[in-house]
């Protein structure tokens, strides 16, 4: 495991293993435009899943749609303090009006897509370029005796149906007995809901590295467990076989994308072939 040396975090007593020019923050309301957008792209460009099954699909058309779904969902998590992010301390701003401002998202829903012109990849990077700002990659967390409120996820899950079969699969699967692991009060379950890292930094292991500080953040804190949802290889891993001692994870329910069928029979998620799993990580295993 890396060496922990980097004390650019909300706990300088808690340092992490990334590099530093990178500085892990809290993330605060003003932050809610920026890890939208990075949540977002990565959903709309890179995700293993939703590309797969919609190839014809605009998704820079489809993404200004969704931005405004997802508010909602990162507010919850940002408002909870315990969602976090990393920020590029050496960030070079493409506009001096990002610049003054400190970042900025220059998003704007009138200006035509060239997907259908110029590829996905070009609309993505062209997306990715209006991103003007420091915050490189996110982990967004809520207590769980705080949880979402249905009526206001209702915008997301109408613009994003998937999310909410993918969720509801994940628990019907689940057939732990819920007193062995529910919060009983505030403090004691962290639900992780959204890791995203910008394409553009993506492979540096930030996203592994955030996790493993996180982990220990909320064990500082006083939090037993950490619940998080998996639709990638890559987060499965670092929640389940890459969890390091004296932590324990388990993989508690999973299901693949390409095969599963829903009452009617329909593969909802196919041709897509990704590994979906809920993990749940023991952050005070008996014994220990």
């Amino acid at each position: 495991m890396s060496t922990l040396t980097n004390t650019a975090t909300p706990n300088p007593n808690g340092p992490s293993s990334l590099k530093p020019r990178y500085e892990i923050r809290k993330l605060e309301a003003q932050h809610l435009p920026w890890a939208a957008a990075v949540m977002g792209h990565s959903h709309a460009f890179h995700s293993t899943v939703l590309g797969v099954m919609y190839p014809d699909r605009d998704m820079g058309v489809w993404l200004q749609d969704l931005y405004p779904a997802l508010q909602y969902l990162v507010a919850h998590q940002i408002a909870s303090g315990m969602s976090f992010g990393v920020f590029d301390r050496e960030y070079e701003f493409k506009t001096a009006e990002a610049r003054k401002a400190g970042g900025k998202l220059f998003w704007d829903p009138n200006e035509p897509s060239i997907e259908k012109t110029q590829g996905r990849k070009a609309e993505g990077m062209r997306m990715l370029q209006q991103m003007d700002f420091p915050l490189v990659s996110i982990a967004l967390s809520y207590d769980a005796h705080v949880p979402f409120l249905a009526e206001k996820m209702k915008p997301l899950l109408d613009a994003m149906p998937e999310f909410g079969i993918f969720y509801g699969i994940l628990a019907e699967r689940d057939t732990r007995d819920p007193a062995s692991w529910a919060a009983t009060g505030p403090g004691q379950v962290l639900m992780r809901n959204a890791t995203s890292t910008r394409h553009d930094y993506e492979g540096q292991g930030i996203m592994a590295a955030l996790a493993r500080w996180l982990r220990r953040e909320a064990a500082a804190k006083g939090y037993r467990g950490i619940q998080i949802e998996c639709m990638n290889d890559a987060v499965t891993h670092v929640w389940s076989n890459g969890v390091e001692q004296p932590f324990r994870a388990t993989v508690v329910s999973e299901f693949e994308c390409e095969t599963w069928e829903d009452e009617k029979g329909k593969k909802v998620f196919a041709p897509a072939r990704q590994r979906a799993t809920k993990c749940w990580v023991d952050l005070k295993p008996e014994g220990v």
